[in-house]
């Protein structure tokens, strides 16, 4: 069995987040998700509309995803690699060349999707001028 893992806040599920977990799901066999927790979030800087439950929750709906984790800090990510026997690790293209992801090509397979042009969280927030 193939396992492909994924990471980000995934706030406002939109048919971009959609089309990225299909096409990760479509890399193997089982896909997990890490989800930026709440707390984790502040340390990035980021603000979620939607809390760490509520995005989990919308997650596990998703017919892809077979698995949701909480993603606590930025040095999770090898670990998680090797306790859930990841083969692919799967981002979307805007972190391509990042070291936190690159540094898991001693790992396992890293690959960079593009991302769904004219759809973002952002652009939603600001779009609704959340």
């Amino acid at each position: 069995m193939k396992r492909v893992l994924t990471y980000g806040t995934f706030d406002l599920l939109h048919y971009g987040h959609v089309r990225l977990l299909k096409r990760a799901k479509a890399l193997g066999d089982y896909l997990i998700v890490a989800v930026s927790t709440d707390e984790f979030n502040k340390i990035k800087g980021k603000k979620a509309y939607n809390n760490f439950e509520t995005r989990k929750e919308m997650l596990e709906t998703v017919r892809y995803v077979d698995l949701v984790i909480p993603e606590k800090n930025w040095e999770q990510k090898a670990d998680d690699v090797r306790k859930y026997c990841v083969d692919t690790v799967v981002m979307g293209s805007d972190w391509r060349g990042n070291e936190k992801f690159e540094a898991l090509k001693d790992l396992c397979e890293v690959v960079y999707l593009e991302r769904t042009e004219n759809v973002s969280t952002t652009k939603i927030k600001n779009d609704l001028h959340l």
